[in-house]
């Protein structure tokens, strides 16, 4: 088979909870579904991996018939095209056994032979909603951004990347954050930007559907409130102005560390570079 028509096939998780603020990275998730034919192939069941006082089972009816859901997480196949399947991994984030969770999400993409793990994530931060939204990219435990040096509390993408790193996989996750001020409501623009991200890091075009105009329909809402709100409207004015002087300063900066290396250079300095 030509490498043009070789099959590619990706892994891509996300999981509710503390690593989904507003809904947004497991949105990516749903869109997928929505918008792609997809066949459910498995799912790893929730005996074991949750408390179900805090993700309850769910009690339907189906032709008159009670029927209980229980929580679990779902994996699903979709072919984007020729010669692109994802995986797409969805559920609750669970409450024990994190690493036994993991290794049986592993299972699952060594049997489809997927050559890389892509887990979503969003958090709240301060980020004006008048500004593109903050994204982080790392490439399995070594961080690409801010984030670098990183202490604190972890989520199930973290604990995934790094076993599946492990086993080796090459691995990224992707984070989008998400404007505290605004609550919890679903964030349509988070969702947008994690599914171009994602886009970009496949090299393969993904259907965006009606996401763009749900993110100006976000917009307009949290607009809507700002003006609503006089100190809620000068609250984002001040962090509006933070992010435009952070993106005046990031080349000045790396204006001075070309200048320093250019009067090393012409001082005869052999030494390392200022931006290693």
């Amino acid at each position: 088979m030509s490498e043009e028509a070789r099959q590619h096939c990706t892994m891509v998780a996300a999981f509710d909870g503390w690593n989904d603020a507003c809904s947004a990275s497991t949105n990516v998730i749903r869109h997928l579904l929505n918008v792609y034919e997809s066949h459910e192939i498995g799912s790893i069941p929730g005996d074991g991996f949750y408390d179900y006082q805090m993700s309850r089972p769910m009690l339907c009816h189906v032709q008159g018939r009670r029927r209980i859901i229980w929580p679990s997480t779902k994996i699903y196949r979709v072919q984007i095209d020729d010669t692109h399947t994802l995986l797409l991994e969805m559920g609750p984030e669970p409450n024990y056994h994190w690493s036994d969770f993991c290794r049986r999400s592993i299972h699952w993409a060594e049997d489809d032979e997927a050559e890389a793990i892509i887990t979503l994530g969003a958090m709240f931060a301060d980020c004006p909603h008048t500004r593109p939204l903050p994204i982080d990219d790392l490439a399995g435990d070594q961080p690409k951004t801010d984030t670098d040096g990183h202490s604190g509390p972890i989520g199930i993408p973290t604990v995934l990347d790094a076993l599946a790193t492990q086993d080796g996989y090459s691995t990224e996750s992707i984070w989008v954050s998400v404007p505290q001020y605004l609550g919890s409501d679903e964030c349509a623009q988070g969702t947008l930007q994690l599914l171009q991200r994602l886009s970009a890091m496949l090299g393969v075009h993904l259907d965006e559907g009606e996401l763009p105009r749900k993110a100006a329909e976000w917009k307009a809402q949290a607009g809507m409130l700002l003006r609503c709100n006089d100190d809620l409207a000068n609250y984002v004015h001040r962090l509006e102005m933070d992010v435009d002087q952070a993106q005046v300063d990031e080349p000045a900066a790396e204006e001075l560390v070309r200048e320093a290396e250019d009067y090393l250079r012409s001082m005869g300095n052999k030494g390392p570079s200022l931006s290693e």
